[in-house]
């Protein structure tokens, strides 16, 4: 009898083992739970930045703040302003006395913030060769060019206009390389910055993130 089992499982295996399977690729949307709730809060207030280090001729705080205008207007159903607030310390997130006494009389808002780095660099890359070419002792040198590099490192913090306690705080870097050597830094930024809102869309507003997934057709 286990002999006959036996003898059936392997036929089965054996037939599945030698049939033919066509992969399809499938795009399927995958819930997301926000980092915070922020039904309770009718205000986000976009303030300055630490920043860190930035690019020459680049005014980093101000490209920050119009990028979040723009992106939380789309998204926040609440009130939305930007306030001149001058951080002086690096430490000033864990002052909550500071962040209290800005706006006194709110307390349904938060404080949009965090810091900032912004850099470019010149680098070099190993040049990928054409599949065709052959290697050997009449193969040709490895090629070698300069790329412009960039980076962007962004630490935002939610602040209760309450409390001044800082109740969310998440990092995000990208980095980014172009050929051209001459690459503006402002389109840098804003193609950095489609990454960067693309996770925060999911933290904050639990944007679906887009997956892809392979079913096997006989």
């Amino acid at each position: 009898m286990k002999k006959s089992s036996f003898f059936f499982l392997f036929v089965i295996l054996t037939e599945l083992s030698c049939a033919s399977f066509t992969p399809q690729k499938l795009k399927i949307e995958i819930p997301n739970k926000p980092l915070l709730n922020l039904n309770p809060y009718k205000e986000i207030v976009i303030t300055h930045f630490w920043i860190e280090k930035e690019v020459k001729d680049f005014d980093l705080n101000q490209e920050l703040i119009n990028y979040f205008q723009e992106e939380l207007r789309q998204k926040f159903s609440g009130k939305l302003s930007i306030k001149n607030i001058a951080l002086e310390k690096e430490d000033v997130f864990k002052n909550q006395e500071f962040w209290k006494q800005l706006s006194p009389e709110a307390k349904e808002a938060l404080f949009l913030t965090g810091k900032a780095e912004f850099t470019q660099e010149v680098h070099k890359a190993l040049l990928k060769r054409d599949k065709t070419e052959i290697d050997g002792p009449f193969a040709p040198e490895k090629a070698w060019a300069e790329q412009k590099h960039f980076s962007l490192k962004l630490s935002l913090s939610l602040v209760s206009a309450e409390t001044g306690e800082v109740i969310l705080e998440k990092d995000y870097q990208e980095t980014i390389n172009y050929q051209n050597l001459k690459q503006p830094a402002e389109f840098a930024f804003f193609d950095l910055m489609k990454k960067i809102k693309l996770k925060f869309s999911r933290d904050i507003f639990a944007t679906k993130k887009i997956q892809e997934r392979y079913i096997l057709l006989k």
